[in-house]
């Protein structure tokens, strides 16, 4: 029996190799709104490679599951960004990996995270990723891709074997 995937806290450093944390632990900034905000430019690299896709705006309302989880799927976005930041949400589960060499998922290299309340991810374009588990409760999420309605803005690997992940 494989060794299940432990799933660690969510930071900047970590999540580095796969993309952006979006967060309340922003620092710098400038002032705005005649003094009453602070605002903070370029926090995620977003984009899209195609010329007809468009940026996407979507709420994902997902349903509560608790750890351990089964990972059976992987999917990516090979010519977009995809960002998430919780609207209505305790935590939820972040599991990527990078491509090997033939691009397909380096499924020895999965890592799973913990995104806590007043934290978001932004995934580089083509990163194998789970999609967005919800923990804790139920969860309104908010996305941005750019898509064009063809096969290209989401493919799909079914895993030959799952991967648990079970909390520190």
């Amino acid at each position: 029996m494989r060794e299940p995937i432990r799933a660690q806290p969510l930071t900047r450093e970590a999540f580095s190799p796969f993309g952006d944390v979006i967060g309340l632990e922003l620092a710098g900034g400038t002032s705005a709104n005649q003094g009453t905000a602070t605002r903070f430019d370029h926090v995620a690299r977003l984009g899209g490679s195609r010329p007809d896709a468009q940026p996407n705006l979507a709420v994902f309302r997902s349903v509560a599951k608790s750890l351990p989880f089964q990972v059976r799927l992987l999917e990516r976005h090979p010519c977009s960004s995809q960002l998430f930041v919780a609207l209505a949400c305790q935590r939820f589960l972040v599991v990527v990996c990078p491509d090997d060499a033939r691009g397909e998922p380096d499924l020895s290299q999965l890592r799973a995270f913990v995104c806590g309340p007043g934290q978001g991810v932004n995934y580089r374009a083509g990163l194998w990723h789970h999609p967005i588990i919800a923990l804790d409760g139920p969860a309104d999420l908010l996305m941005l891709a750019w898509e064009d309605g063809t096969a290209r803005d989401c493919e799909e690997r079914p895993l030959a074997e799952s991967y648990f992940v079970t909390s520190d």
